[in-house]
């Protein structure tokens, strides 16, 4: 098999000649809100009086940066580039990181003078970007990277509904409802009170295929624990192999032990595993929750952690399920070993949700799934996560430059598409008891994703033995259910 290497406060009075995009900044706890004051007539607007009702009607709400994502935009890379093109990818996660930090670290400089919000942080970002993007292209041999405008960084609202509806408190106050001021912890990273909702007031609208004459309908059940032990570490070994903090967020592990940015495939070969079955050494990792209202966790100070924009305590889920199903039109095939799978999107917040995948609950009604929101639970009920991977490989590659496209999801009928075959679909469901507050919690993200809940992800690689994983194909193709 070939490894193929790889995004109403009172307004203040403003002087009507500004022609900087940013006129006025201003950092509260939901987000750093930007004034967005366009060219005057006299400047060459569009405005033709350049009257400051015109030049209020601009204005919205920003509060972090938004980049083109450079790796969805990669469709080969040689195997001779591959670390070199893994090197720039993270360090291009590491610029925006850095630059949305000097984004909220100056806030006072920035409200003073508007002008600092591009000359402190979008062009000197857009220079490193540039850089980055011309070493990617270099080594890729795909010198268009170069020309699709991938290197500037704009800024862009946190919380539309919250601006348009005037609530603008709501975002600020992060929505914590409990009489304490979480803007002191989580600053501008979110998340705000518009990221949840009452889950009784969700309609039902789960829907799953209905298995036809051949398919697969057994399971197959690893238990792995729920990371009892606390193994954590802010890289992802995927994405950005070789580099400490690939992630700039906390990732929790099952699985495999040995799993770090360094591991390699013999690494996690040789790796003790948490499963009970000692056939299953894969890993199964995903972004920590956590409490906001309680205090800060060990890595306060840690990358991963504060240095990240990810405060509080880190829970422990009280469940976490790994099963594997089948096909609703057709039998599965082994997956190859050291397959890797990603589902869901660490930056959908800034990239769209076309590859957006967990869904968030609460027990008692799963039945209703969301997915860009936190689900608010009635009492005696938990908060669930649920992960469904994509069901289809390709039959050649177990990774691809961009980490999806060896993969794909089954349509609505549940067939794969052409040119892939059904795999044994991973489907991980993870509890926590957590409160039932708006803004007391929240999924570790990159800091410029906000703790969006959209950003939620789960990353696999497969290291089943083989005699185990033709157990669990077969016991899913007969229709039976096995651990």
């Amino acid at each position: 098999m070939g490894r193929i290497a790889r995004s109403p406060r009172k307004r203040q009075a403003l002087p009507r000649r500004m022609t900087m995009a940013a006129a006025a900044l201003i950092l509260g706890g939901g987000g750093l809100v930007a004034v967005n004051f366009y060219a005057s007539a006299s400047e060459g607007g569009s405005g033709g009086s350049g009257s400051p009702g015109h030049d209020m009607a601009q204005m919205r709400m920003l509060s972090t940066i938004d980049c083109p994502d450079v790796g969805n935009s990669l469709s080969t890379v040689p195997d001779a580039a591959k670390s070199r093109v893994d090197r720039r990818l993270a360090d291009l996660d590491t610029q925006i990181t850095d630059a949305y930090t000097k984004f909220a670290d100056n806030k006072d400089r920035i409200q003073r003078d508007p002008r600092l919000a591009d000359t402190m942080v979008l062009n000197p970002l857009k220079q490193q970007r540039t850089d980055s993007i011309g070493q990617i292209a270099d080594a890729t041999g795909q010198p268009d990277l170069n020309n699709k405008g991938l290197a500037a960084c704009t800024m862009r609202a946190a919380d539309v509904q919250a601006s348009n509806d005037g609530n603008q408190a709501d975002a600020q106050d992060n929505g914590q409802g409990n009489g304490q001021n979480l803007a002191d912890n989580v600053t501008a990273s979110g998340p705000a009170r518009s990221d949840f909702v009452d889950i009784r007031s969700v309609r039902p609208n789960a829907a799953t295929p209905q298995p036809g004459r051949g398919a697969s309908t057994g399971t197959f059940t690893s238990d792995c624990g729920r990371n009892q032990n606390g193994k954590r570490n802010p890289d992802n070994v995927i994405v950005a192999p070789g580099v400490s903090n690939g992630a700039h967020h906390m990732h929790d592990y099952v699985g495999n032990q040995a799993t770090d940015a360094f591991s390699s495939d013999a690494d996690l070969a040789r790796g003790n595993t948490s499963c009970r079955n000692q056939g299953d050494k894969s890993t199964y990792y995903w972004p920590v929750v956590r409490v906001l209202n309680q205090g800060n966790d060990t890595d306060a100070r840690a990358d991963g952690g504060g240095k990240d924009k990810n405060v509080g305590k880190i829970q422990t889920p009280v469940q976490a399920t790994i099963q594997f199903v089948g096909s609703p039109v057709s039998k599965v095939t082994a997956m190859p070993r050291f397959l890797r799978i990603i589902t869901g999107d660490a930056k959908a917040f800034t990239n769209g949700n076309a590859n957006a995948n967990a869904s968030w609950s609460c027990t008692g009604f799963e039945n209703r799934q969301l997915k860009d929101k936190y689900p608010l639970c009635p009492q005696g009920s938990k908060v669930v996560r649920t992960f469904k991977f994509q069901s289809c490989w390709d039959g050649r590659n177990t990774d691809s430059a961009n980490h999806r496209t060896h993969v794909a999801f089954a349509d609505k009928r549940g067939a794969c598409p052409a040119g892939f075959k059904a795999i044994p679909q991973l489907v991980q469901r993870i509890v926590y008891d957590v409160p039932a507050k708006a803004g007391a919690f929240a999924v570790d993200s990159f800091p410029e994703q906000l703790h969006k809940p959209v950003t939620d992800h789960g990353d696999f690689i497969d290291v089943f033995s083989d005699q185990l994983m033709g157990k669990a194909v077969n016991c899913i193709n007969t229709g039976r259910s096995c651990a």
